[in-house]
């Protein structure tokens, strides 16, 4: 009788050794070796391979261009992330917190396009518990098949007879392979069950969707190469707090990483959110001070979010900054520069500012809300009403331009706001006619003058 083969494998980045090691030397991380069988007794099978093409090098200008095979899905919001629809034959990976809505969002693609012949793959519920949440989102789609399955030769054997147009794996952490004896959600298994539905993906050219766990430091679960193997990475992210969901994508080979989908999440399933920009502006009819609209850009997708800023005399001696949704560093420097080139005195008091809606923002143009809600709010005097910035801060207090101002007013003017305050020397605007007023600034003491005067 053979013997048994195992090896040590990190769990943080999947390197593997031969014996067991106290520090990883691909990603120095301490106590993550763990040993793992990795060959049983039995032929290795490997599913769907290409047997009898041999690979030649082509010279790169005899390389014919092909243009990427795309079909929509029923998903608006999925569509703009992953570039405009799904790739034939990509394979991607879709990760985010446990009880996010991941499993949610996926079927409900699955049983909402009718048109769609569809493989659903659970290895963490029954049939009958995805029945229950299909019948409460809405079942439409009478090609939409359900297998209860972990094992990965299993689920190419069903797959060849149904022959789907998607496939989605739920999740790739309970998968295994029959030869690998190590435990499903080990890294020799979910290194080996991504190899071969890589494979299967692009033999078939059927798209392949793997949701996937995440560690308590928000990573993915498993090692990096599962990142590097797939075509797509998509974060599914949001504030248990909160009802919105944000998608973003991480790493996308066929389109751009910019892109952002928003989704509400209702007892019916996640709903589209199409107006970003109606949702996260608080509708009140009072105007109270610390609040200011600020115009942004999330890939191609202009959005206006409000800013709340609270600032009070430190209680403790001790000044506190604290921010929700933007870089705490970035309002430091702004908090700075205010101090140091405006004449505002604020280096004794608290700080606290917060982006309404719960997501997270890190573009520049957002630095002139910033700084108006929180001069707002030390006055105490509110910002009028119908006015919206866009513009990034310097260090010496000049208000310096931002890309694709155009759409940022049209934007703002498509939701009735009269004035947006703007930098001067942001070229090109003043040739088209816009309904909006532009208040051109150059320096903050402009940018107060335009507010509180």
């Amino acid at each position: 009788m053979s013997k048994i083969k195992s090896a040590y494998f990190c769990q943080n980045c999947g390197y593997e050794a031969p014996k067991w090691l106290g520090k990883c030397p691909s990603c120095n991380e301490w106590n993550t070796f763990v040993e793992e069988i990795v060959e049983k007794n039995i032929p290795q099978v490997v599913a769907f391979s290409k047997s009898g093409k041999t690979s030649a090098p082509i010279a790169i200008q005899d390389i014919e261009k092909v243009e990427h095979n795309r079909f929509l899905l029923h998903d608006n919001e999925l569509n703009r992330v992953l570039g405009g629809g799904v790739v034939a034959g990509s394979l991607i990976l879709f990760g985010g917190e446990p009880g996010i809505g991941k499993s949610t969002l996926m079927l409900q693609i699955a049983v909402q396009d009718e048109n769609l012949n569809v493989l659903y793959v659970s290895g963490e519920e029954s049939e009958q518990q995805i029945k229950m949440r299909a019948e409460r989102i809405g079942l439409k789609n009478k090609s939409c098949y359900i297998l209860s399955e972990t094992n990965i030769q299993n689920i190419f054997k069903q797959a060849e007879i149904l022959e789907p147009k998607l496939l989605v794996i739920d999740s790739i952490q309970t998968l295994y392979s029959s030869s690998i004896d190590s435990s499903p959600g080990s890294i020799s298994q979910v290194r080996e069950c991504t190899a071969q539905l890589l494979r299967y993906s692009k033999t078939t050219n059927v798209p392949v969707f793997l949701i996937g766990h995440i560690t308590k430091e928000g990573s993915l679960a498993g090692p990096k190469v599962l990142e590097h193997m797939v075509d797509t990475v998509l974060q599914f992210e949001g504030d248990r707090n909160h009802v919105y969901r944000l998608l973003r994508s991480i790493k996308n080979r066929f389109g751009s990483t910019n892109e952002l989908g928003i989704y509400e999440m209702l007892s019916s399933g996640l709903r589209q959110v199409e107006n970003p920009s109606e949702i996260l502006i608080t509708n009140t009819d009072n105007t109270l001070s610390g609040i200011s609209i600020g115009a942004t850009l999330e890939g191609l997708r202009p959005m206006l979010i409000e800013v709340q800023a609270l600032v009070s005399t430190a209680a403790y001696g001790t000044p506190q900054r604290s921010s929700t949704g933007f870089d705490g560093r970035r309002l430091n420097m702004l908090l700075a520069v205010m101090e140091k080139r405006c004449g505002f005195k604020l280096g004794a008091k608290d700080v606290f500012l917060n982006i309404a809606g719960g997501i997270k923002v890190d573009d520049p143009a957002l630095d002139l809300a910033v700084v108006a809600s929180v001069l707002s709010s030390n006055a105490d005097l509110p910002i009028p009403g119908k006015i919206c910035l866009s513009a990034e801060v310097g260090l010496s207090g000049e208000v310096r331009p931002v890309n694709r101002i155009d759409q940022r007013i049209y934007e703002a003017e498509k939701l009735g706001f009269e004035k947006i305050i703007l930098s001067k020397y942001n070229k090109g605007i003043f040739q088209k006619n816009f309904k909006i007023e532009l208040v051109m600034c150059g320096k903050m003491e402009e940018v107060v003058k335009a507010l509180f005067t």
